[in-house]
């Protein structure tokens, strides 16, 4: 049976990064929009006494509006598909590196039963539980940094798809300079039609 495959919602220039420096980079979580999210976070930080927390999210869910809207970037918008045991095997060989399933729990949940520390920055609110989150982290006692490079092997990237939202005529230019990228002219690179796709529209259209 075929693994699903793990998808990073990210912009141009950060994909960019990715295929010219074949690095994922963590970085400081104290800045995402879920404050609750944040928190938890901050406190294990707090709690462990630790200088730095770093972290970097995917997902196992297949494409959603939600995904493209909260993670990427409008229309400089991105996703990445990465093999499954490639990207798990990256994260293995980073020293230091847990690569881990978030768990999703109500508010009744938490109340009842309280997280352990170890359990804090892979918790967030069961809204979020379409969202099928997996979690990078890093964290350090004794340095204080701001990002983390983890180095993957460019074969690990399946597919990229750009943002429904960029116009179909930049497509063409944007997809010869990514493959122009040493190594990239290989990655299937598709412009995502899930705002507007033809084939629906003409279905749509045959009704009778």
């Amino acid at each position: 049976m075929t693994k699903v495959s793990y998808r990073r919602y990210t912009d141009l220039p950060a994909l960019i990064h990715i295929l010219t420096n074949r690095t994922l980079t963590l970085l400081d979580p104290s800045f995402w929009d879920d404050k609750n999210d944040s928190y938890f976070l901050a406190t294990y930080k707090e709690k462990k006494e630790l200088q730095s927390v770093l972290a970097l999210c995917f997902t196992k869910e297949s494409e959603t509006y939600h995904h493209w809207r909260v993670f990427s970037s409008g229309a400089s918008g991105a996703c990445i598909n990465f093999n499954p045991e490639q990207l798990e095997t990256a994260f293995a060989r980073a020293k230091g590196v847990k690569f881990k399933e978030v768990n999703y729990l109500a508010l009744k949940e938490l109340r009842e039963n309280r997280p352990t520390i170890a359990q804090l920055p892979f918790v967030k609110r069961i809204p979020y539980k379409h969202e099928k989150e997996f979690r990078a982290l890093w964290e350090s006692e004794s340095d204080k940094v701001g990002f983390l490079d983890v180095p993957i092997d460019i074969a690990s990237i399946t597919r990229i798809t750009l943002s429904p939202w960029m116009h179909p005529s930049l497509r063409e230019d944007v997809v010869k300079l990514l493959k122009m990228i040493d190594g990239c002219k290989s990655i299937p690179i598709v412009r995502s039609t899930l705002t507007e796709n033809a084939r629906w529209k003409s279905y749509g259209a045959s009704a009778r």
